[in-house]
């Protein structure tokens, strides 16, 4: 039982896609990860490379992956327990992990991490990932439509992108080369209340039936309207319609009004993720 770590991307694709795979709702955001750097490179979040790190069981067979892609945090899939010990003792001696300042995990996971770096630690950002159970239609109904996201609508994509990343402590702006990629597939919506967008909701390439909701925006000055809850319904089936069957989303914990609004459309808490950052 061992962790490697390589900046070789190829392989460690080729390592760890089964592992992935096999537990798609825990590793969402990994599957997310995997198919931005196959579409794109080791560039895609970052002129930094980034590297990798997979988790070989006793059986000789890997069950567990962890990726950098600089200025994120090390974002850490479904790990055995053995596998988080291991991880933790390798973040005080592994020397490609001496840069690592901030990690992404599972709440119980980020807990024994975080005592394992020996250092003073702040949890920055939690987060609860929800499933969908069945949808509901919001009620009451918003005032407007949904309709597609076009090329033509890229500026204000940008705008309101930008927008939801600083609102939720990310760095950096919207990426032009994600949204097109997300245009492509129809995976931007809008909601248009008398002909004007007022609202914005976008799922994930689906992979093997799967699919992630986000970002979800609403400019401040036209909140509370219910056009979030509208757009994020007609996501979700847009998201059906493009091939998936199991539908997922993310939610801030320091924000009751989204976690309500998501949870009266049908979807259902999983479990937490935190980011945790050395102080």
């Amino acid at each position: 039982m061992t962790w490697t770590f390589t900046p070789d991307l190829a392989a460690w694709l080729a390592a760890v896609r089964p592992a992935v795979a096999a537990q798609p709702v825990p590793n969402t955001q990994l599957v997310t990860v995997i198919d931005a750097l196959e579409r794109q490179g080791p560039d895609a979040f970052g002129s930094e490379p980034p590297f990798f790190g997979t988790w070989t069981g006793a059986d000789g067979l890997v069950a567990g992956a962890v990726v950098q892609c600089p200025p994120h945090p090390l974002l850490i899939g479904a790990l055995p327990a053995q596998a988080v010990r291991e991880l933790g003792a390798a973040l005080g001696s592994e020397p490609q992990l001496s840069g690592v300042d901030a990690l992404n995990a599972r709440r119980e996971d980020a807990r024994e991490l975080a005592a394992a770096w020996g250092r003073p630690t702040e949890v920055v950002e939690e987060n609860r990932l929800y499933r969908l159970a069945g949808l509901i239609a919001p009620h009451p109904a918003p005032a407007g439509r949904a309709r597609p996201a076009t090329p033509a609508d890229l500026p204000l994509l940008l705008e309101w992108v930008t927008a939801f990343k600083q609102e939720s402590g990310e760095s950096g702006a919207a990426s032009e080369a994600a949204l097109l990629d997300r245009l492509s597939y129809g995976g931007m919506l809008l909601w248009e209340d008398a002909g004007v967008p007022v609202s914005l909701a976008g799922f994930f390439r689906p992979i093997d039936a799967v699919t992630r909701i986000g970002p979800v925006y609403t400019p401040p000055e036209l909140r509370g309207r219910g056009y979030a809850a509208g757009v994020t319904h007609a996501a979700t089936e847009a998201a059906h319609a493009a091939g998936a069957s199991e539908v997922l989303l993310f939610t801030d914990l320091a924000n009751p009004t989204s976690n309500g609004v998501y949870q009266r459309l049908g979807y259902t808490p999983v479990e937490d993720r935190v980011e945790v950052a050395l102080t």
